[in-house]
């Protein structure tokens, strides 16, 4: 199959990412990859506090997904994560890998692309800012929550709605990010956790204004499945409504929802979780008339872990290889 050489741009952060372009890049030859700076947990989170680093998890998914590399081991050896051990429980490879290239080139963007030189990746991966902010969320009673971790795993009535998201400080848009944007021929958002993977890209100072100047076609990916804490008992309207909220009227061009309903089976392992799937409901006709609704089956089917609800990877390919 010959490959378009298009200029393809992902925009989010953690599996989101790394699902869209494990897809793409069987159908695409130029893309890029442009990475959420939010994270605070886990070894992301250690080494950030103890090094001062930008928050290498989501960047080091994204350069496993566009890894090119014959060597195997390689992308294995990225994603690894010790499971004992003192002071290394926890921890994972790859982003102690991009914490030491941080050290030695004095820059994360740099230590960044020397891990995708490693892994031999085809395409860039760049982070969103090169500025260390923090990831806040205002809740619908005026309740404050700080970190990305507090948000995703809510250390707070999980029942209450987040009202809006914010960064602090203030940071602006990596010039490379932007460039990216500007020059490509589409820009895909998401899918992924809509207020810890998704906003925090569109909360950077210049991200929406790259986004309205573009000549791209910018497409939202919409999620198959709820996250309680963030998006309790959204429609797929919520969803895309709600990301129109932060990039503006006349910025996206394509929402693409999932149309397929997973088995009974499927959902129900996600009832402890109060995880919901994603109605493609009725409230989508009343969005932005700019905005053009594609209803697909996004639903990667056969045998998964313990039978997990998770976006397929070509079947997302294939949709966005018709839209460009």
């Amino acid at each position: 199959m010959e490959k378009s050489n298009k200029k393809i741009v992902v925009i989010g952060g953690g599996t989101g990412v790394f699902t869209v372009l494990t897809g793409l890049k069987h159908y695409f030859n130029d893309l890029t990859a442009i990475v959420t700076m939010a994270d605070d947990g886990g070894s992301t989170g250690i080494l950030r506090e103890e090094f001062g680093i930008l928050p290498p998890g989501d960047i080091r998914r994204a350069l496993i997904a566009l890894s090119a590399s014959d060597d195997k081991m390689l992308a294995q050896l990225f994603a690894y994560r010790f499971e004992n051990g003192y002071g290394l429980a926890g921890h994972n490879f790859g982003n102690l890998l991009i914490a030491a290239l941080e050290r030695i080139t004095g820059n994360f963007e740099a230590a960044v692309n020397e891990a995708g030189n490693i892994l031999s990746i085809k395409g860039h991966v760049v982070p969103v800012t090169l500025g260390n902010a923090r990831l806040i969320a205002e809740l619908e009673n005026g309740e404050i929550i700080r970190g990305e971790t507090n948000i995703d795993i809510p250390k707070h009535d999980g029942n209450l709605k987040i009202k809006k998201a914010s960064l602090y400080p203030a940071v602006k848009i990596n010039p490379n990010a932007r460039k990216a944007i500007l020059g490509a021929d589409a820009v895909i958002i998401g899918p992924g956790d809509l207020y810890t993977s998704i906003i925090p890209n569109l909360l950077v100072g210049g991200m929406v204004d790259a986004l309205r100047k573009t000549k791209a076609k910018v497409i939202y990916l919409s999620n198959v499945m709820t996250k309680f804490g963030e998006t309790n008992n959204f429609s797929a309207s919520d969803f895309v409504g709600t990301v129109i909220s932060y990039l503006g009227k006349g910025v996206l061009d394509f929402a693409v929802v999932n149309n397929h309903r997973p088995s009974l089976k499927n959902l129900s392992i996600y009832v402890k979780e109060k995880s919901y799937f994603v109605e493609p409901d009725a409230g989508l006709e009343k969005l932005d008339k700019s905005v053009s609704v594609i209803k697909a089956d996004l639903f990667r089917s056969g045998k998964l872990k313990a039978g997990l609800v998770r976006h397929d990877p070509e079947k997302i390919a294939r949709v966005i290889k018709l839209l460009v």
